[in-house]
């Protein structure tokens, strides 16, 4: 039996250290495992859970017991910031989450930059703080992951994701004040997150892919603007892990540039060739959802036993879990690396 708690599991393995097996974890944020079997057989259930810290609390707690994952991840959704920044908010279902119902700017030359401390006393960002210390409390030996949307895809919540993607090339003064700005916010925001608990930051950033912005713009924005809220969170004394969405063949030159301590990938990504061209890296994933949802818990396993013998370093899911998921798909995926 393992000496190794999860927490300092996920700590040695972000710090290049040698540990008996990869962490099996799920982040929260764009990479939710708040799914309706869960949710159905606890009672705490979403949308309620994304307003108030004791039912986040809860609901976190029961899907790291049920799921087996190795970590407890919080928010559940990726609009908090959004909400804070001033967009109006879709915040689901059951089985739904939430969305972006009307981003608040129609273009990036009108944003109206405001007060950044005087915002994280907004929205939902003291609920998933509070959440934050009580989890932190109640399960210490647990890697508690804050999640945040990254730079552009915030960004693209804020202001019509169509125009602010056109003028990243046609207003680019603008485009890069913008990113700054929500830059700067979600800098504080994990701040507020590591203050309160969390033992790491995931970022999730969909739409900073090398199929959306081509590798041009991939390096100017998306490395540029990543690296500063990477930056800005180890000043923090805390790792960082970021996933990167699409296949990442425009941009894969790219990816070593990036400053996080794990990057974690979309299942069209080969991660064991990826490891081999950039050892360097400390790679995480890549389970496929859509195998996840099939809901067929021998084909999950063999899959993430090749996760397991190709030395991948933290096995995760792919992308985010459909809500359909089953607790027994899952299952199959957290006791086959937990067995390894």
């Amino acid at each position: 039996m393992s000496s190794l708690s999860p927490k300092q599991r996920l700590l040695d393995t972000l710090a290049k250290k040698r540990v008996d097996r990869p962490p099996v974890i799920c982040t929260g944020g764009m990479m939710n495992a708040a799914i309706v079997d869960v949710m159905t057989r606890s009672g705490h259930t979403l949308p309620e859970a994304h307003f108030e810290a004791g039912r986040m609390a809860e609901l976190a707690g029961d899907i790291h017991s049920e799921t087996g994952f190795e970590n407890i991840g919080i928010p559940f959704c990726m609009t908090v910031e959004a909400e804070v920044l001033g967009s109006e908010i879709d915040f689901g279902t059951l089985a739904c989450e939430p969305k972006i119902a009307r981003e608040l700017f129609p273009s990036v030359k009108e944003v109206v930059f405001r007060n950044i401390p005087s915002m994280l006393q907004s929205g939902r960002i003291s609920e998933v703080a509070g959440a934050a210390e009580r989890l932190g409390r109640l399960h210490p030996d647990q890697p508690l992951i804050g999640s945040l949307t990254g730079p552009i895809s915030t960004a693209a919540s804020l202001v019509d994701p169509m125009q602010f993607l056109k003028e990243l090339r046609k207003e680019r003064e603008s485009a890069h004040r913008v990113l700054e700005y929500v830059s700067n916010f979600l800098i504080a925001f994990a701040h507020t997150l590591v203050d309160s608990g969390a033992t790491a930051i995931c970022i999730g950033d969909p739409t900073a892919t090398g199929e959306i912005l081509g590798p041009r713009m991939f390096d100017e924005y998306a490395v540029t603007y990543l690296n500063k809220v990477i930056d800005g969170i180890h000043a923090a004394g805390v790792p960082v892990l970021v996933h990167i969405c699409g296949e990442m063949k425009a941009v894969k030159p790219s990816i070593p540039l990036l400053h996080a301590d794990a990057i974690s990938t979309d299942a069209f990504v080969n991660l064991k060739l990826l490891k081999q061209e950039y050892p360097q890296l400390t790679t995480m994933g890549n389970l496929s959802t859509i195998l996840l949802e099939s809901g067929n818990p021998e084909k999950v396993s063999r899959r993430t036993e090749t996760l397991v013998r190709d030395r991948i370093d933290i096995i995760s899911p792919a992308c985010g879990l459909s809500t359909a998921t089953t607790i027994a798909a899952i299952r199959a995926m957290t006791d086959t690396v937990k067995e390894a």
